[in-house]
């Protein structure tokens, strides 16, 4: 073995990856040792014998329970792309087994999830009648945070900051444009033309002010002059934005994809005829770096790409 080999010609094995993955993740001796399966004392020994291995300390104990050093991060993060990949090479062993049957993991933010994933879903059930698949539809974030964990073969979102080095994104598929969404009723519903101004005089409801859609919100906003909106309730969830605009005179900017598919012939919702030109940037495919997808999420991937649409966080 070459010198790069240390760590192996020290006896670490896949037990010590699995804890330190386990660690990073709950943050607990007790909770690692639960999630693997084991008893806290076998954990304890494992976690020495890291140390040992390691020739340094991995860990720090605190008051609500282990924090990692530098160097424990720094195993701890390669620790859980082995663990994953070696997850994904059984799914891969079992799916050529079965026959190109197996289990997808999806994320998506909301207009893809709509426009890509459903249709390509539909497809995949006559073309892949035995591939089950489940779908997580989340800011770009926290699928990001997933694709790591090894919680989702693949995502559509946009690169999520600080994860450059960790994930990779494929080219743009295209600009979103945004429409803004109210309750069948609302007293700007039934205008010919909306002034801008009239805008503000009604509470917005947005995701935080770290995610995408705000940050084009307010962008174009301010490009126009016009002032914040009111906003006495920030949320991502898309659920709890369609029950309150249906519920209140609130305004919703939204994906203009998702408007169309909510805002039609009896629906409770409308969109306002007024077009301030938002538009949110582009998403592409997130994948892992470095990760191999499996044969059939490969080919889901390819169908959930070769669909068309707009997406939206």
């Amino acid at each position: 073995m070459s010198e790069t080999d240390v760590l192996l010609r020290r006896g670490l094995k896949l037990s010590h990856l699995r804890l330190m993955a386990a660690l990073a993740e709950a943050g607990q001796l007790g909770l690692a040792a639960d999630r693997l399966g084991i008893a806290q004392p076998a954990a304890s020994r494992l976690l020495a014998e890291v140390e040992r291995i390691a020739g340094q300390a991995v860990h720090l104990r605190t008051g609500r329970g282990i924090a990692l050093t530098a160097m424990g991060e720094a195993l701890a993060r390669r620790a859980a792309r082995v663990v994953t990949e070696l997850r994904d090479a059984g799914r891969e062993m079992a799916e050529l087994a079965g026959g190109g049957a197996g289990h997808v993991r999806i994320g998506s933010v909301t207009g893809p999830a709509l426009d890509r994933v459903l249709p390509a879903l539909r497809t995949a059930r006559l073309a892949l009648p035995q591939v089950t698949a489940e779908v997580v539809v989340a800011p770009s974030d926290l699928l990001g945070q997933q694709l790591l964990a090894g919680r989702l073969d693949f995502a559509l979102g946009r690169m999520p900051a600080g994860l450059e080095g960790e994930l990779t994104l494929s080219d743009p598929v295209g600009v979103e444009p945004v429409a803004l969404m109210v309750r069948r009723g609302h007293r700007l519903a039934g205008a010919r033309r909306v002034d801008p101004t009239d805008l503000m005089d009604f509470d917005w409801v947005l995701p935080g002010p770290e995610a995408l859609l705000t940050q084009a919100v307010m962008g174009r906003l301010a490009e126009l002059g016009l002032p914040q909106p009111p906003q006495r309730l920030a949320t991502a969830s898309f659920l709890l934005t369609l029950a309150l605009i249906q519920q209140s005179n609130a305004i919703a900017p939204l994906a203009r994809a998702v408007c169309d598919r909510f805002a039609g012939p009896g629906s409770p919702y409308v969109i306002l005829p007024v077009d301030l030109g938002i538009v949110v940037e582009p998403f592409g495919l997130l994948l892992r770096r470095g990760a191999i997808l499996t044969p059939v999420a490969a080919r889901l991937a390819g169908m959930v790409m070769a669909q068309g649409g707009e997406g939206l966080d």
